[in-house]
């Protein structure tokens, strides 16, 4: 039975406001700043880029919640010291462009900043949690990516959105035309209310609903593309145990959630690379994702077959890796995982 019907419907607004904002922003950002010159990149410290729509959505989408729910903390990816450096001062120039003209107004560095740094709260009892480009890589190379907000009370997601500006409302598995960001998508979950897809314009909207395969034969597994990310050799070997041929989907991105609860694939695998067993996955990473996949009728848990505990700070402490499926297969999938963990 439905439940919680009509709770955070102002939190659910507020957030896709933000998104549509962060989207178009993202979208201007790869398509006028990036292409062939790849300016308004800075490397992290863990070697990972940040770009000017990071920085720039992370700002838009911060100042937003903030405005509304001035006593939420935001947990997100991102924050200004790499921004504020002398030698990024150009960076900085495009991210406070690109923040201006998404709001037709001046703000000024300081301001988009101070934004930008409403995202280091720590988690609490109720917080939400940002990642302003999930897939940058796959941003740079003009593929897919997401912009991924959830909302979190007491351990439990209860909103979760995601602004896939390249993944086509009508037809994920093609890209959008770089001219038309509207022809993007949003994937909207509220816990006990079910999942619905909508364009990025909000004129049109569709339930959400995982795929009915039953028979691992015929599953559609969709992985990330970075090798670095997951295991593909093992993900392929447990293909190869159902009897399965067919190719895996490579995206960036919890749009692979969102292709999941579109019924365009039926399972996810985040297996971890064997040169970084220890890591533990970011919130920030699945929580809108994971809400989505189940309020359209999945399953999400760990590769052992554990469900996903967001109460333990900024990583999924508790669990090792990720498992999402339309359901249907789930227990078939985490026995498969096992044997392959104990040769």
């Amino acid at each position: 039975m439905k439940k919680n019907r009509g709770c955070f419907e102002e939190e659910k607004n507020v957030g896709l406001e933000a998104l549509i904002k962060a989207a178009f922003l993202c979208h201007r950002v790869q398509k006028e700043m990036l292409g062939s010159r790849k300016k308004g990149i800075v490397e992290k410290t863990d070697r990972s880029p940040a770009t000017v729509a990071d920085y720039g959505a992370q700002a838009i989408i911060c100042r937003i919640l903030n405005d509304a729910f001035p006593n939420d903390p935001i947990v997100a990816e991102e924050n200004s010291s790499l921004l504020i450096r002398p030698e990024n001062q150009p960076l900085l120039e495009l991210t406070v462009n690109s923040v201006e003209q998404t709001l037709g107004r001046k703000v000024g560095r300081q301001a988009v900043c101070d934004w930008i740094d409403l995202g280091s709260g720590q988690p609490d009892g109720r917080f939400w949690t940002l990642d302003p480009i999930d897939g940058t890589k796959g941003f740079l190379r003009l593929d897919q990516y997401a912009i991924a907000l959830a909302l979190i009370v007491e351990h439990k997601v209860q909103l979760g959105l995601l602004a896939c500006p390249n993944l086509s409302f009508h037809s994920p598995v093609a890209s959008c035309p770089m001219d038309n960001p509207e022809a993007g998508s949003l994937s909207v979950a509220v816990a006990g209310e079910g999942a619905y897809l909508i364009s990025l314009d909000r004129r049109q909207s569709l339930p959400l609903r995982v795929s009915s395969i039953s028979d691992p034969r015929q599953v559609r597994l969709v992985e990330s593309f970075e090798p670095s990310h997951t295991d593909h050799q093992t993900q392929q070997r447990i293909l190869q145990g159902f009897e399965n041929s067919l190719s895996p989907i490579r995206m960036d991105g919890q749009t692979k959630y969102s292709l999941l609860a579109r019924g365009e694939a039926d399972l996810y695998l985040r297996l971890p690379s064997p040169e970084s067993s220890g890591y533990r996955e970011k919130i920030w990473d699945h929580a809108a994702g994971s809400l989505i996949v189940e309020e359209a009728g999945g399953v999400v848990s760990d590769i052992h077959g554990q469900r996903l505990d967001f109460g333990r700070g900024k990583e999924l402490s508790a669990n090792q890796g990720i498992a999402a499926s339309n359901g249907k297969i789930h227990q078939a999938v985490i026995e498969a995982i096992q044997r392959q963990l104990q040769l």
